[in-house]
């Protein structure tokens, strides 16, 4: 066979595996070049998924709920920004496009004396005034419109002994919720009365006997008088310790708008149904 019609030598098989790698890595490398900044506009400037570490929203919100989050809402400042680099910038206070929440809403903040994400439900706004009178939550010198509902046995995250609770229907303007109150007394049953400074909300937990939160007195001013009107006191115990306080508008990160889903089991005693858990409106 002449030197033109011979056939040349093929690649080694390795020289072929190695180009299809290299085709491979270069593909991958392209799409997240495209994804991941789509991935951080998303999750910065719309929404992010948040999950329910404890019970103090129960109903509302078990363990392991999986949250869709709405960071436009509200608006944008430090603490909305993505992977909490609002944290580390020299950003002034304040936020852009703001608006204020709605008394009812389901927020998710940063805790105003330290680092942790928190959810709870607004109840008070700047003005308002805000105490519990034997369980019964007053905004403003009328007690919000709430109706029992029944008394459920249900066993909590983490523990297999079974909890009673009487489950109430509240309501405040167009927005309806369920909240446990525990069978035994509480310490924040009966409180101080809260007036809410500007710039700042006061937020409780739906699960009312297991949630620390605006009620309690460890993150607020102290009280004169039986009042609580201003903020941003010396704290008076260690910052992990202390209560959510009166809370920054400027700590929103965004409104908890939808259930996504959840990975963990229903642990309701009686024999009325779980509620639904998968893409659920709050």
């Amino acid at each position: 066979m002449t030197e033109e019609n011979s056939v040349p030598d093929e690649a080694p098989p390795q020289a072929g595996l190695w180009a299809k790698v290299k085709q491979e890595l270069r593909e991958w490398g392209a799409t997240l070049a495209i994804v991941a900044p789509a991935f951080l506009l998303f999750t910065g400037l719309l929404y992010e998924q948040r999950v329910i570490p404890s019970e103090s929203m129960v109903p509302t919100l078990e363990v392991g709920d999986r949250v869709a989050v709405s960071k436009f809402a509200f608006g944008y400042g430090r603490y909305s920004l993505p992977l909490s680099i609002g944290r580390y910038l020299p950003l002034g206070g304040g936020r852009f496009f703001a608006s204020t929440p709605e008394r009812g809403d389901v927020v998710v903040f940063e805790h105003t004396h330290s680092e942790r994400v928190m959810i709870k439900r607004v109840v008070g706004l700047p003005g308002d005034t805000v105490q519990m009178i034997n369980e019964e939550l007053v905004i403003n010198g009328q007690p919000i419109e709430a109706e029992f509902v029944r008394t459920v046995r249900y066993v909590p995250d983490r523990t297999d002994v079974v909890d009673t609770a009487h489950e109430w229907r509240e309501t405040i303007g167009d927005k309806t919720w369920l909240t446990h109150r525990g069978l035994r007394g509480h310490t924040v049953d009966d409180t101080a009365l809260f007036v809410v400074p500007e710039g700042h909300m006061f937020l409780v937990g739906d699960n009312r006997n297991n949630s620390y939160d605006s009620r309690e007195l460890s993150g607020h001013c102290p009280p004169v008088n039986g009042v609580v009107d201003r903020a941003g006191c010396p704290l008076r115990v260690p910052a992990d310790d202390a209560s959510i306080g009166f809370v920054p508008l400027d700590h929103l990160i965004g409104r908890a708008d939808t259930v996504l889903m959840t990975f963990h089991r229903c642990k309701l005693q009686d024999d009325e149904p779980c509620q639904k858990r998968v893409w659920r409106g709050l």
